[in-house]
């Protein structure tokens, strides 16, 4: 019997640019693929953040002169990494409100619930936002009616004053 007559038909028509395929080139081991899928993950891993941008970012310190190309590169990946963090933890948030979107004051309560972030984080988030009802009421609001009017033209008021 001859070994190409065992190889399944498939492998010989997908290699078919090779009249005579190596038989150890069909045979593969599960580690064999692991390891291969491990290099194709490595090879081809870049991170999500541009190293380009983050290189200039970590330039505009006066005191960094040269910045080493895979510091830029766990920089942009542990930038990624807290990114997505944060975005897990205030869909979790979210979740728990049973909203639709994140807004910032889900990120907000996601930072206050993880301390190590919330000591270097909430004191740069924006101050959350006063409801409507909150507003002070003895502010004046501001009157079309103060602002002059420019040359050739009038106030919607006009008109309605004269149709009456």
């Amino acid at each position: 019997m001859h070994w190409s007559s065992e190889i399944p038909k498939q492998k010989i028509e997908s290699n078919s640019r090779n009249p005579h395929p190596n038989p150890f080139d069909l045979i593969r081991s599960p580690m064999m693929a692991e390891h291969e899928e491990q290099n194709a993950a490595e090879e081809t891993h870049r991170p999500g953040i541009p190293t380009h941008r983050v290189k200039k970012i970590m330039k505009l310190d006066k005191e960094i002169k040269k910045v080493n190309s895979e510091a830029v590169f766990l920089i942009s990946n542990s930038t990624q990494l807290f990114l997505q963090f944060l975005a897990e933890k205030s869909a979790q948030v979210v979740l728990e409100k049973k909203k639709k979107t994140i807004k910032l004051e889900h990120l907000r309560a996601a930072v206050k619930r993880h301390l190590p972030t919330s000591d270097f984080l909430l004191d740069s988030l924006p101050p959350p936002a006063q409801p409507s009802d909150q507003l002070p009421k003895d502010r004046p609001r501001p009157r079309s009616s103060d602002k002059p009017v420019p040359p050739g033209s009038r106030r919607i008021d006009a008109f309605f004053n004269k149709c009456n």
